[in-house]
């Protein structure tokens, strides 16, 4: 009995020491909680849901930012250097407009292939439309930037569709804000322009998905200059240049200005190599800065820059000269303010740094030339050279993509820089005219050139008829033709869009993204291609096709194989066409299905067929059975 109450005694005293005391979450303190809610493992929607249990949780979630802040920088880490280091921020409002933005941008994107989709390729296609949709959202640009980088860093072989047009824009949205930063150079006063600056703008526009920096091109040369002091410490240690901590600083013996150039020929190039490119002259990557830096060859005029900008670091003052068919420097040995045309000695940068008296320069080119040739010209006019360079690179063309990018690139540019020349503004509007882009645009700049001169109303009144035809045309398109293999006439087609191919006398790689029964092209295309010497002639199916070197082709179905091991095919078109590279074969994207509805089918098929030829031990007949119902079921989907 005794034993019995000691033990409920005992029972009842350890209930009252050690029942456990319940403990809330909400009842945390407020830093805790935040670190809590800044686990990695959670993500916005669960923030969210945490926030909507209670009013204590709701004020920890949105209260002090910590929370929101954490999900905003994990979420979009790109973003953090537009925000400065403990800067006072609602950072669930950034998050929010963030998030609608990229919505927005995601949704525009993605209805882009639907309206502007067509299966021959308009090289050199502008979306205005959907460029000005994304601009005119009124959002941060850079949020709009970040959301276009996301869509292209994505899983690198889906989605393929939707990188292709965000690419494009991603590509006008930088180039207009360049534009900008160039009109901005070109308002300041000619003493504070610099050729490299307006170089680096050049090399930027041209290649605006590329990372190039005034900033980094600017570290480069430095560095370059730091190199030509430690030669001159050499042989001067106590030269002027050494203490040069700026460009505004000009050494006047010319004595020290000559070791000056001594030290930067040695570096230039015999240290580093540097050189003209003789070899591939006409290849436009010897006009961008970024590229001569990186590959240490240029043409005359960027490697002019570069002397230039390298010799004003170190405190000599040249000249530009705009000497025909190759870009020189002067260097003056008489007191400023010479205009004659022996007081100056020339550099042509292109020749490894050889200096030249006023008449050996002629020797360059093959002729005389008037005194003028020698004059010094502005930064503005350097900038001309340079684009009118790249502007004939553009017209010597192949009529590629590539090409047609460049040829719009530079004149957009040279128009910028000379926004009344009658010669190009004409060019410009024919350009987009063939290309079928921006009518509207056409019309805009037809209208200027009537403005400028009268006299070019013949060409401006055809082009404008035909342009105001291309704008009803948009207003009525035509309904694609539907091809389907069950059709009568599509028997003779054994190869789908999406295949991988090999051309069997041309070696070439390439991907199938459209087909006709019979040839279709010009009597002319026909004859030049010989198309006559081919067993079936033109009387066969013919394929058009992507091919790795960046061309679009149509080749004989007599020419060409599915590939043994298939491979990706690096076109920059294949995204316009394909929504996915599935290991094997492409996928085509919805607009390409609905113009071949049963060719991924026949693709799945071929693929699987063989597949199953190239595996060791296979091609039984269970095999080859399953096959051809495949292809069965294909054919009728």
């Amino acid at each position: 009995m005794a034993t019995s109450v000691a033990r409920a005694e005992q029972s009842s005293l350890n209930g009252i020491i050690y029942e456990p005391q319940t403990k809330k979450l909400t009842d945390l303190p407020t830093e805790l909680l935040e670190h809590i809610l800044c686990f990695p493992v959670l993500k916005h929607v669960d923030v969210c849901n945490v926030s909507c249990c209670c009013k204590r949780l709701q004020d920890v979630c949105h209260g002090r930012g910590k929370v929101w802040e954490h999900q905003y920088k994990i979420r979009w880490p790109r973003l953090q250097r537009f925000y400065r280091q403990n800067e006072s921020c609602d950072w669930l409002r950034e998050y929010i407009t963030r998030h609608r933005v990229g919505i927005q941008i995601r949704r525009t994107v993605e209805s882009i292939s639907k309206r502007f989709f067509t299966e021959v390729p308009c090289v050199g296609q502008v979306l205005g439309d959907s460029f000005a949709e994304i601009e005119s959202l009124g959002m941060p640009e850079h949020f709009s930037e970040d959301e276009l980088l996301f869509i292209l860093n994505s899983e690198k072989r889906k989605s393929l569709t939707l990188k292709y047009y965000a690419k494009k824009i991603l590509y006008f949205l930088r180039q207009q804000n360049i534009l900008r930063s160039l009109k901005t150079f070109l308002e300041k006063p000619a003493e504070q322009q610099s050729a490299l600056e307006g170089a680096v703008l050049v090399d930027q526009y041209c290649n605006p998905l590329a990372d190039i920096t005034l900033e980094s091109i600017s570290e480069q040369i430095d560095d370059m200059a730091e190199k030509a002091k430690k030669m001159l410490r050499i042989n001067n240690p106590s030269h002027p240049s050494l203490r040069v901590t700026n460009s505004d600083c000009v050494i006047e013996d010319f004595e020290l200005q000559r070791q000056v150039l001594w030290a930067l020929n040695a570096v230039l190039y015999e240290q580093l190599q540097y050189k003209g490119n003789e070899c591939d002259y006409y290849n436009p990557l010897n006009s961008y800065i970024h590229q001569v830096l990186l590959r240490r060859t240029g043409i005359p005029i960027s490697l002019s820059v570069l002397y230039m900008t390298l010799a004003r670091k170190l405190g000599v003052q040249l000249e530009p000269v705009n000497f025909p068919n190759h870009f020189l420097l002067r260097w003056c040995q008489r007191p400023r303010g010479s205009e004659d045309i022996y007081d100056f000695v020339y550099i042509d940068a292109f020749g490894k740094g050889k200096q030249l008296k006023a008449k050996e320069c002629e020797y360059l080119i093959g002729h005389q030339v008037t005194a003028d040739y020698y004059s010094a010209i502005s930064t503005t006019e350097v900038l001309l050279r340079m684009v009118g360079n790249l502007l004939n690179i553009g017209k010597r063309g192949e009529g590629n993509e590539k090409s047609y990018q460049l040829l719009r690139d530079s004149l957009d540019l040279y128009l910028t820089i000379n926004p009344d020349n009658v010669q190009y503004l004409l060019l410009q509007a024919r350009l987009y005219f063939h290309l079928g882009i921006w009518p509207e645009k056409v019309l805009d700049i037809l209208q200027h050139i009537q403005a400028l001169d009268p006299s070019q109303h013949g060409a401006v009144g055809y082009l404008v008829q035909h342009t105001l035809e291309h704008i009803q045309h948009k207003k009525h398109p035509v309904t694609p033709e539907v091809k389907r293999r069950n059709a009568p006439e599509h028997l003779e087609v054994q190869y789908s869009v999406g295949l991988i191919m090999k051309h069997k006398r041309s070696g070439y790689n390439c991907v199938i993204y459209g087909w006709d029964p019979k040839c279709t092209m010009s009597q002319e295309w026909i004859t030049t291609m010989r198309v006559h010497q081919l067993s079936s002639g033109a009387n066969q199916p013919f394929y058009n096709v992507l091919v790795q070197d960046g061309t679009c082709r149509y080749a004989a179905q007599e020419n060409l194989e599915p590939h043994s091991a298939p491979l990706e095919i690096g076109h920059p078109e294949v995204g316009r066409y394909f929504s996915e590279f599935a290991e094997t074969y492409y996928v085509a994207n919805e607009e390409l299905q609905t113009r071949y509805p049963e060719d991924m089918g026949e693709t799945l098929g071929t693929v699987q067929e063989l597949y199953h030829r190239m595996t060791p031990g296979s091609g039984s007949r269970d095999e080859a059975s399953a096959t051809d119902q495949t292809r069965q079921q294909s054919k009728s989907m």
